[in-house]
Protein backbone atom coordinates (compact mmCIF):
# COMPACT_ATOMS: atom_id res chain seq x y z
CA UNK A 1 0.00 0.00 0.00
CA UNK A 2 1.25 3.66 -0.92
CA UNK A 3 2.08 5.78 1.97
CA UNK A 4 1.11 9.56 0.47
CA UNK A 5 -1.95 10.35 -0.44
CA UNK A 6 -2.61 12.99 -2.74
CA UNK A 7 -5.95 14.42 -2.40
CA UNK A 8 -6.68 15.95 -6.73
CA UNK A 9 -8.65 19.14 -7.34
CA UNK A 10 -11.21 19.56 -9.97
CA UNK A 11 -12.72 22.75 -11.84
CA UNK A 12 -16.42 23.57 -11.43
CA UNK A 13 -16.62 21.18 -15.28
CA UNK A 14 -14.73 18.30 -13.38
CA UNK A 15 -11.70 18.14 -14.99
CA UNK A 16 -8.38 17.60 -13.04
CA UNK A 17 -6.70 21.24 -12.50
CA UNK A 18 -2.77 21.38 -12.87
CA UNK A 19 -2.31 22.00 -9.54
CA UNK A 20 -3.08 18.75 -8.89
CA UNK A 21 0.23 18.10 -10.86
CA UNK A 22 2.60 19.74 -8.50
CA UNK A 23 0.85 17.62 -5.75
CA UNK A 24 2.20 14.93 -6.72
CA UNK A 25 5.50 16.06 -7.22
CA UNK A 26 5.44 16.70 -3.86
CA UNK A 27 4.25 13.21 -2.92
CA UNK A 28 7.28 12.03 -5.05
CA UNK A 29 9.65 13.95 -2.76
CA UNK A 30 8.06 12.36 0.52
CA UNK A 31 9.28 8.84 -0.81
CA UNK A 32 7.87 5.79 -1.25
CA UNK A 33 4.66 5.00 -3.28
CA UNK A 34 1.66 7.26 -3.57
CA UNK A 35 -2.16 7.01 -4.75
CA UNK A 36 -4.39 9.75 -5.68
CA UNK A 37 -7.74 10.36 -4.33
CA UNK A 38 -10.85 11.98 -6.84
CA UNK A 39 -13.82 13.22 -5.63
CA UNK A 40 -16.80 14.88 -7.20
CA UNK A 41 -19.68 14.04 -9.38
CA UNK A 42 -17.63 13.05 -12.74
CA UNK A 43 -14.54 11.55 -10.56
CA UNK A 44 -14.62 8.52 -12.64
CA UNK A 45 -13.46 10.31 -15.79
CA UNK A 46 -11.37 12.85 -13.62
CA UNK A 47 -9.36 9.40 -12.09
CA UNK A 48 -8.26 8.84 -15.69
CA UNK A 49 -6.62 11.68 -16.20
CA UNK A 50 -4.45 10.81 -13.64
CA UNK A 51 -3.73 7.36 -13.99
CA UNK A 52 -0.04 7.99 -16.04
CA UNK A 53 1.85 9.36 -13.29
CA UNK A 54 2.36 6.03 -11.35
CA UNK A 55 0.07 6.15 -8.63
CA UNK A 56 -0.15 2.86 -7.07
CA UNK A 57 -3.72 2.86 -7.20
CA UNK A 58 -6.19 5.90 -8.16
CA UNK A 59 -9.18 5.83 -5.57
CA UNK A 60 -12.29 7.32 -7.29
CA UNK A 61 -15.26 8.88 -5.23
CA UNK A 62 -17.98 9.47 -7.30
CA UNK A 63 -21.31 11.50 -5.87
CA UNK A 64 -23.99 13.36 -7.32
CA UNK A 65 -24.03 15.54 -3.98
CA UNK A 66 -19.90 16.08 -4.81
CA UNK A 67 -20.33 17.83 -7.63
CA UNK A 68 -19.43 21.25 -6.05
CA UNK A 69 -17.30 21.29 -3.13
CA UNK A 70 -18.13 21.76 0.55
CA UNK A 71 -15.50 20.45 3.07
CA UNK A 72 -18.32 18.99 5.24
CA UNK A 73 -19.33 16.45 2.44
CA UNK A 74 -15.41 15.94 1.33
CA UNK A 75 -13.41 15.54 4.56
CA UNK A 76 -15.09 12.65 5.87
CA UNK A 77 -14.12 10.49 2.70
CA UNK A 78 -10.85 11.76 2.53
CA UNK A 79 -10.38 10.73 6.07
CA UNK A 80 -11.69 7.33 5.91
CA UNK A 81 -9.39 6.51 2.73
CA UNK A 82 -6.78 8.26 4.78
CA UNK A 83 -6.93 5.44 7.07
CA UNK A 84 -6.15 2.61 4.73
CA UNK A 85 -2.55 2.11 5.28
CA UNK A 86 -1.15 6.60 4.54
CA UNK A 87 1.09 7.95 6.59
CA UNK A 88 1.04 11.65 4.42
CA UNK A 89 -1.82 13.22 2.75
CA UNK A 90 -1.12 16.26 0.51
CA UNK A 91 -2.90 18.63 -1.63
CA UNK A 92 -2.32 21.61 -3.12
CA UNK A 93 -2.20 25.00 -1.11
CA UNK A 94 -5.04 26.60 -2.98
CA UNK A 95 -8.39 27.76 -1.49
CA UNK A 96 -9.36 24.33 -1.77
CA UNK A 97 -6.63 22.15 0.21
CA UNK A 98 -6.21 24.60 2.94
CA UNK A 99 -10.05 24.58 3.60
CA UNK A 100 -10.21 20.88 3.34
CA UNK A 101 -6.83 19.67 4.91
CA UNK A 102 -7.07 20.98 8.26
CA UNK A 103 -10.50 19.38 8.63
CA UNK A 104 -9.43 16.10 7.63
CA UNK A 105 -6.75 16.65 10.19
CA UNK A 106 -9.12 17.12 12.74
CA UNK A 107 -10.81 14.05 11.83
CA UNK A 108 -7.94 11.88 11.98
CA UNK A 109 -6.37 13.48 14.88
CA UNK A 110 -3.11 14.46 13.01
CA UNK A 111 -0.60 17.29 12.72
CA UNK A 112 -1.16 19.64 9.68
CA UNK A 113 1.90 21.27 7.92
CA UNK A 114 0.56 24.06 5.51
CA UNK A 115 2.23 25.86 2.75
CA UNK A 116 5.14 23.57 1.65
CA UNK A 117 8.09 24.64 -0.02
CA UNK A 118 9.43 20.96 -0.28
CA UNK A 119 9.42 17.78 1.97
CA UNK A 120 12.14 15.10 2.48
CA UNK A 121 12.83 12.06 3.94
CA UNK A 122 15.49 10.78 6.26
CA UNK A 123 15.30 7.36 7.81
CA UNK A 124 11.56 7.31 7.71
CA UNK A 125 11.14 11.01 9.13
CA UNK A 126 9.37 13.14 7.18
CA UNK A 127 11.09 16.89 7.55
CA UNK A 128 8.68 19.80 6.09
CA UNK A 129 10.20 23.19 4.51
CA UNK A 130 8.02 26.02 4.83
CA UNK A 131 8.64 29.87 3.91
CA UNK A 132 8.45 32.67 6.04
CA UNK A 133 7.99 36.31 6.79
CA UNK A 134 6.69 36.84 3.07
CA UNK A 135 9.51 34.09 1.85
CA UNK A 136 12.55 35.98 3.17
CA UNK A 137 13.20 32.98 5.41
CA UNK A 138 12.43 29.02 5.78
CA UNK A 139 11.43 27.34 8.78
CA UNK A 140 11.89 23.41 9.25
CA UNK A 141 9.28 21.06 11.19
CA UNK A 142 8.52 17.69 11.52
CA UNK A 143 5.67 16.37 13.09
CA UNK A 144 4.77 13.12 14.94
CA UNK A 145 1.45 12.11 14.83
CA UNK A 146 0.72 8.62 12.76
CA UNK A 147 -1.14 10.07 9.70
CA UNK A 148 0.54 13.95 8.83
CA UNK A 149 -0.96 16.10 5.80
CA UNK A 150 0.34 18.99 4.37
CA UNK A 151 -0.41 21.33 1.75
CA UNK A 152 2.35 22.15 -1.19
CA UNK A 153 2.75 26.37 -2.51
CA UNK A 154 2.66 25.20 -6.14
CA UNK A 155 5.14 28.00 -6.81
CA UNK A 156 7.83 26.18 -5.21
CA UNK A 157 7.41 22.70 -6.72
CA UNK A 158 7.41 21.98 -10.25
CA UNK A 159 4.44 19.92 -11.61
CA UNK A 160 5.11 15.92 -12.50
CA UNK A 161 4.83 14.79 -15.62
CA UNK A 162 3.01 12.04 -16.61
CA UNK A 163 5.26 8.79 -16.52
CA UNK A 164 3.81 6.65 -19.40
CA UNK A 165 2.11 3.86 -17.19
CA UNK A 166 -1.35 2.93 -15.92
CA UNK A 167 -2.77 2.75 -12.69
CA UNK A 168 -5.67 0.84 -11.75
CA UNK A 169 -9.00 3.02 -10.63
CA UNK A 170 -10.65 1.66 -7.95
CA UNK A 171 -14.07 3.21 -6.86
CA UNK A 172 -14.82 4.19 -3.21
CA UNK A 173 -18.36 4.69 -1.96
CA UNK A 174 -18.73 8.28 -0.41
CA UNK A 175 -18.69 8.39 3.70
CA UNK A 176 -21.77 9.75 5.36
CA UNK A 177 -21.86 13.35 6.45
CA UNK A 178 -22.29 14.70 9.51
CA UNK A 179 -25.03 16.91 10.80
CA UNK A 180 -23.26 19.71 9.99
CA UNK A 181 -23.32 19.24 6.49
CA UNK A 182 -27.10 19.61 6.71
CA UNK A 183 -26.95 23.17 7.84
CA UNK A 184 -24.12 23.65 5.11
CA UNK A 185 -25.80 25.40 0.97
CA UNK A 186 -23.90 26.07 -1.46
CA UNK A 187 -25.17 28.77 -3.40
CA UNK A 188 -22.95 28.57 -5.92
CA UNK A 189 -18.92 30.23 -6.79
CA UNK A 190 -18.26 33.72 -7.82
CA UNK A 191 -15.85 33.98 -10.35
CA UNK A 192 -14.43 36.44 -12.62
CA UNK A 193 -15.42 35.55 -16.46
CA UNK A 194 -12.39 35.09 -18.72
CA UNK A 195 -10.99 33.59 -22.02
CA UNK A 196 -8.02 34.30 -20.99
CA UNK A 197 -5.44 31.66 -19.10
CA UNK A 198 -6.45 30.63 -15.28
CA UNK A 199 -3.89 32.86 -13.45
CA UNK A 200 -2.79 30.41 -11.04
CA UNK A 201 -2.11 27.92 -14.05
CA UNK A 202 -1.05 30.56 -16.75
CA UNK A 203 2.86 30.05 -18.22
CA UNK A 204 2.45 34.02 -19.14
CA UNK A 205 1.44 36.79 -16.75
CA UNK A 206 2.14 40.11 -17.20
CA UNK A 207 1.18 42.01 -14.18
CA UNK A 208 -0.02 45.74 -13.66
CA UNK A 209 0.61 48.27 -10.90
CA UNK A 210 -1.23 50.93 -9.55
CA UNK A 211 0.90 53.61 -11.91
CA UNK A 212 -0.93 52.73 -14.72
CA UNK A 213 -4.52 54.15 -13.35
CA UNK A 214 -7.57 54.35 -15.19
CA UNK A 215 -5.72 53.00 -18.24
CA UNK A 216 -5.19 49.49 -16.07
CA UNK A 217 -6.70 47.28 -19.31
CA UNK A 218 -6.23 49.56 -22.45
CA UNK A 219 -2.52 48.79 -21.67
CA UNK A 220 -2.61 45.29 -20.34
CA UNK A 221 -4.86 43.61 -22.40
CA UNK A 222 -3.13 44.29 -26.12
CA UNK A 223 0.40 43.02 -24.68
CA UNK A 224 -1.50 39.99 -23.07
CA UNK A 225 -3.40 39.23 -26.15
CA UNK A 226 -0.29 38.50 -28.63
CA UNK A 227 1.28 36.85 -25.69
CA UNK A 228 -1.84 34.26 -25.11
CA UNK A 229 -1.27 35.58 -21.28
CA UNK A 230 -3.06 35.96 -17.67
CA UNK A 231 -3.30 39.21 -16.58
CA UNK A 232 -2.54 40.01 -13.10
CA UNK A 233 -2.48 43.19 -10.90
CA UNK A 234 -0.77 44.42 -7.58
CA UNK A 235 -2.47 44.49 -4.48
CA UNK A 236 -2.38 48.46 -5.27
CA UNK A 237 -3.75 48.37 -8.47
CA UNK A 238 -6.52 46.45 -7.20
CA UNK A 239 -7.57 48.11 -3.89
CA UNK A 240 -7.54 50.91 -5.91
CA UNK A 241 -10.22 49.69 -8.39
CA UNK A 242 -8.21 49.65 -11.71
CA UNK A 243 -8.26 45.60 -11.60
CA UNK A 244 -10.88 42.81 -10.08
CA UNK A 245 -9.44 41.71 -6.85
CA UNK A 246 -9.35 37.90 -8.38
CA UNK A 247 -6.47 39.33 -10.16
CA UNK A 248 -4.18 40.12 -6.84
CA UNK A 249 -1.11 38.61 -6.84
CA UNK A 250 1.32 38.52 -3.69
CA UNK A 251 1.23 37.40 0.29
CA UNK A 252 -2.52 38.16 0.46
CA UNK A 253 -3.26 37.31 -3.13
CA UNK A 254 -2.46 34.54 -5.48
CA UNK A 255 0.80 32.82 -5.60
CA UNK A 256 2.12 32.04 -9.26
CA UNK A 257 5.64 30.55 -10.91
CA UNK A 258 4.91 31.02 -14.46
CA UNK A 259 7.47 30.64 -17.46
CA UNK A 260 7.41 34.86 -18.17
CA UNK A 261 6.10 37.10 -15.88
CA UNK A 262 6.04 40.46 -16.93
CA UNK A 263 5.95 43.15 -14.18
CA UNK A 264 4.84 46.41 -15.38
CA UNK A 265 4.68 49.77 -13.21
CA UNK A 266 4.91 47.86 -10.27
CA UNK A 267 7.77 49.17 -7.72
CA UNK A 268 8.33 45.26 -6.19
CA UNK A 269 6.84 45.30 -2.34
CA UNK A 270 8.08 42.64 -0.81
CA UNK A 271 4.46 41.26 -0.65
CA UNK A 272 3.81 41.27 -4.36
CA UNK A 273 7.34 39.71 -4.62
CA UNK A 274 6.19 36.65 -2.31
CA UNK A 275 3.52 35.57 -4.77
CA UNK A 276 5.79 36.19 -8.08
CA UNK A 277 9.37 35.30 -6.96
CA UNK A 278 9.28 31.86 -8.57
CA UNK A 279 8.61 32.73 -12.26
CA UNK A 280 11.39 31.42 -14.25
CA UNK A 281 11.72 34.69 -16.04
CA UNK A 282 10.86 38.05 -14.55
CA UNK A 283 11.14 41.28 -16.82
CA UNK A 284 10.70 44.47 -15.63
CA UNK A 285 8.98 47.60 -16.91
CA UNK A 286 9.27 50.60 -14.79
CA UNK A 287 10.15 54.22 -15.11
CA UNK A 288 11.47 54.42 -11.59
CA UNK A 289 15.40 52.99 -11.93
CA UNK A 290 15.49 52.32 -8.31
CA UNK A 291 12.49 50.33 -8.16
CA UNK A 292 12.95 47.17 -5.95
CA UNK A 293 11.99 45.37 -8.71
CA UNK A 294 15.01 45.48 -10.79
CA UNK A 295 16.91 43.37 -8.06
CA UNK A 296 14.65 40.29 -9.22
CA UNK A 297 13.99 40.76 -12.34
CA UNK A 298 16.25 38.87 -14.93
CA UNK A 299 15.69 41.60 -17.21
CA UNK A 300 14.81 45.53 -17.08
CA UNK A 301 13.66 47.94 -18.94
CA UNK A 302 13.83 51.70 -17.49
CA UNK A 303 10.93 53.43 -19.37
CA UNK A 304 7.46 55.18 -19.37
CA UNK A 305 5.07 52.05 -19.44
CA UNK A 306 2.47 54.29 -21.55
CA UNK A 307 5.17 54.67 -24.50
CA UNK A 308 7.40 51.06 -24.10
CA UNK A 309 4.36 48.53 -23.32
CA UNK A 310 1.90 49.60 -26.72
CA UNK A 311 5.41 49.46 -28.38
CA UNK A 312 6.41 46.28 -27.09
CA UNK A 313 2.99 44.57 -28.01
CA UNK A 314 2.95 46.18 -31.11
CA UNK A 315 6.37 44.78 -31.93
CA UNK A 316 5.38 41.34 -30.53
CA UNK A 317 2.43 41.43 -33.09
CA UNK A 318 4.73 42.08 -35.68
CA UNK A 319 6.68 39.57 -34.94
CA UNK A 320 4.16 37.10 -34.77
CA UNK A 321 2.87 37.66 -37.62
CA UNK A 322 6.26 37.09 -39.40
CA UNK A 323 6.34 33.73 -37.94
CA UNK A 324 2.55 33.23 -39.54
Amino acid sequence: MANVLVVAELTETGAVRKTTHNAIAFAQQAGGGFSILVLGDKASAAAQELTGFGAEKVFACEDASLGAYVAEHFAPTVAEVAKQGFRLVVATASSFGKDLLPRVAGRLDGAYAGDCASVTSNGGALTFKRPMFAGNAFGYCQMSTPIQLATCRQSEVDPAEPTGGSSPVESVAKVAPGAAASRIQHLGVATVKSERPELGEASVVVSGGRAIKEKFFDIMNPLADVLGAAIGASRAACDAGYAPGDYQVGQTGKIVAPSLYIAIGISGAIQHIAGMKGSKTIVAINKDAEAPIFQLADYGLVADLFQAVPELAQELAKHKAAKG
